[in-house]
């Protein structure tokens, strides 16, 4: 069993009590491992937010490249793995760099100066420990929502506001909403550095040893 580098912040969670080993949100995580496992059980995630950041993702590593001084960046196809995690960083050049697209200016982190998302953190440790970097940059980029993405919300806030009929208002709300042209574009982009830390990768290589103690108690008895 080896955890893919998404999914670290949801093992590395810790108990709420000092007699646990594993908190609930880890356990209910390997849980949904044994059972893809066992029986091909899966539990499908998708939201508009995760649709929005998969179709973005070429346009935020181009802002990323336009506006920071990283020289020219691609997209990263390669996978990496080890005895314990897998994963595929958004890019793995010069500089590992991973892009994380916010959904709109409200959930952008303008003024945060910490990772508003400690699970990125996580993340990024373990591609650093897989690509062999020792610094890694995690870009939240404010991106303009696809068309397609947008029709879908003025039809989920005509149908919150019991409007039958197009409201030309209520289309102007949502569509300015998602367009961020008159932002500058060196403001729709906020990175945090994050270093590699030897003491964090041990400790998510015991939690893991752990994760796997309780994985195969589950597949022995399900």
């Amino acid at each position: 069993m080896k955890i893919r580098c998404s999914q670290l912040g949801k093992i590395m969670t810790k108990p709420r009590l000092k007699s646990e080993v594993l908190s609930q949100t880890t356990k209910t995580y390997i849980q949904e491992l044994v059972l893809q496992e066992k029986y091909g059980i899966y539990k499908e995630f998708w939201s508009r937010y995760t649709d929005k950041g998969n179709a973005v993702e070429d346009e935020a590593i181009n802002l990323a490249m336009d506006t920071l001084e990283v020289g020219f960046i691609y997209k990263n196809e390669e996978s990496f793995s080890n005895d314990w995690i897998k994963g595929t960083p958004d890019v793995n050049t010069d500089i590992l760099l991973d892009v994380k697209s916010s959904w709109d200016a409200t959930t952008f982190p303008f003024f945060e100066e910490e990772i508003p998302t400690k699970d990125y953190f996580y993340q990024l440790q373990g591609y650093m420990w897989l690509t062999g970097k020792q610094t890694s940059l995690l870009c939240y980029c404010l991106i303009n929502t696809p068309f397609e993405i947008v029709e879908d919300e003025v039809r989920r806030e005509h149908w919150k506001q019991q409007s039958i009929d197009e409201n030309q208002d209520i289309r102007d709300f949502v569509e300015a909403k998602h367009n961020f042209d008159h932002i500058p574009k060196e403001k729709r982009i906020k990175t945090f550095v994050i270093d590699r830390d030897e003491e964090v990768i041990e400790e998510i290589k015991t939690r893991i040893e752990l994760c796997r103690e309780y994985y195969n108690q589950l597949i022995e008895t399900i």
